[in-house]
């Protein structure tokens, strides 16, 4: 059964999810280390981990496989899921493959080098905009659109 994992913590794009999710019919885990409230919504479980460094994203790759779609920023995460076969989003609608994880952890592990020998390196994320969420949409509906299909 296809299904849709949401790595909460820090996603702003929950309530797309569950346009999609209730369009399609597919359950949505909401997985969060806590601090969220929880959705009523009848197609949700919330699922509340422990307190502890990769408890939620390891409780989404122990369980995300072919045919789910996985909503991550976490990059190692998306790296994860991809192995188990499972679809990856990140917020912005940019989508993980098998073809760009590898440049894409990558980049991440040089960043977190070069800020480490250099503390006065900073740097922010781009604001999430309109423009993202419905960039984000557009590619959650094809890519369970192709999900359901394969099945």
């Amino acid at each position: 059964m296809t299904s849709i994992y949401i790595d909460a913590d820090a996603c702003p794009v929950k309530d797309e999810v569950l346009r999609v999710a209730n369009r399609h019919k597919v359950q949505v885990y909401i997985v969060s280390n806590g601090g969220l409230r929880p959705n009523h919504h009848p197609l949700v479980d919330n699922i509340i981990v422990p307190h502890g460094p990769d408890v939620a994203d390891d409780w989404i790759a122990q369980r995300a496989s072919k045919g789910d779609c996985v909503i991550t920023g976490d990059i190692p995460l998306a790296s994860r899921c991809i192995a188990a076969g499972a679809q990856v989003l990140q917020h912005n609608g940019e989508i993980f493959t098998p073809e760009n994880i590898g440049h894409i952890l990558a980049t991440r592990d040089l960043m977190t080098d070069l800020r480490a020998a250099n503390p006065l390196m900073q740097g922010g994320g781009k604001s999430f905009t309109k423009a993202d969420r419905s960039r984000f949409l557009d590619a959650l509906e094809r890519e369970m659109r192709l999900v359901l299909k394969a099945k």
